[in-house]
């Protein structure tokens, strides 16, 4: 499949290029491409693979033929899922040789994400975190039911397996993520609150300021893929995270600019040396507090912090 338009990274999005004329398979293509997308995505947690993943999708759907299909959005899903599970059980070999920690790719998101509560829930880096912890199946079916409401005998057709089974693997996948979520919800609000009060720590050296603002059981994880430097395992403790985070910053020879934007439909920080992309940062609160810190310095997960994504339900 050719490409209407790319990225802006190099990628190409998925879209068909245009003749003059739209024919009707590219039609309900372009129409659900955000969704599939978005399903894509939250299975494989990496943009990158759900651009290929959405390639492979339209090569499959060019060759339909669409008087058969009576749903065009459930085939389209059907055949986003089964690319998607294929590919997700390549990128788990992938993530054992993965230098260091590995986090999700973030993605620079519209405001209508975080105007979608459970879909920005869905889409934060802390519930992607949780997601990672399912297996294949159980995060297919997961996202198809619990977050985009899919009904079991279409999951059944996408995953291969009969209704029953999906009920079953789909009430064990909950009670799994229900065990390791975010303790309550958290609001945009509490989260750029937290924030806030965690950059003016950092820019003033401010300890103390940063204690108070980390869970005393807080996690610090760091992704830089073998590419940039990053540490190689959680940090745990707040007095081990804080004195980390400030004591790096005074080995840094740039001046470092913080940034907040839309994180993966919650505030987060974009992180700038000398005025170059360097991080991005994003939070899991709980109860007021940081409980986790993601930074992702990898640069091949960067490039979707250059333009806003579109995701949809």
């Amino acid at each position: 499949m050719t490409s209407e338009h790319d990225g802006g990274d190099g990628r190409a999005t998925g879209r068909p290029a245009g003749t003059g004329r739209t024919d009707p398979a590219t039609a309900a293509f372009v129409a659900h491409r955000n969704l599939l997308f978005t399903v894509a995505y939250e299975m494989l947690g990496s943009a990158a693979d759900a651009e290929d993943v959405l390639q492979e999708t339209w090569l499959r759907w060019a060759g339909v033929d669409l008087d058969d299909v009576r749903d065009h959005r459930a085939y389209l899903v059907r055949i986003t899922t089964r690319q998607a599970l294929t590919r997700l059980r390549t990128l788990g070999r992938r993530k054992e040789s993965y230098v260091g920690s590995w986090l999700p790719e973030p993605l620079l998101t519209t405001p209508d994400v975080a105007e979608d509560v459970e879909l920005a829930d869905s889409v934060s880096m802390a519930m992607m975190l949780v997601m990672e912890t399912l297996t294949p199946t159980e995060r297919a079916v997961f996202v198809l039911r619990e977050v985009f409401g899919i009904g079991y005998d279409e999951i059944a057709e996408a995953v291969g397996k009969s209704p029953s089974a999906v009920r079953q693997t789909a009430h064990r996948a909950r009670a799994h993520v229900a065990a390791r979520r975010p303790r309550g919800t958290v609001s945009p609000a509490e989260t750029r609150d937290a924030l806030a009060a965690f950059q003016r720590a950092v820019e003033t050296g401010d300890l103390q300021g940063l204690l108070d603002v980390l869970a005393p059981d807080v996690v610090l994880l760091g992704d830089g893929g073998g590419i940039k430097q990053a540490i190689l395992r959680p940090v745990r403790g707040a007095d081990k995270v804080a004195r980390l985070m400030l004591g790096g910053l005074l080995k840094v020879p740039a001046e470092v600019s913080m940034d907040p934007v839309q994180v993966n439909g919650f505030p987060g920080l974009l992180v700038r040396l000398d005025g170059e992309l360097d991080t991005v940062v994003a939070v899991r609160l709980d109860d007021g507090l940081i409980t986790g810190l993601y930074a992702v310095r990898n640069p091949e997960k960067l490039t979707r912090m250059r333009r806003r994504t579109a995701l949809h339900r």
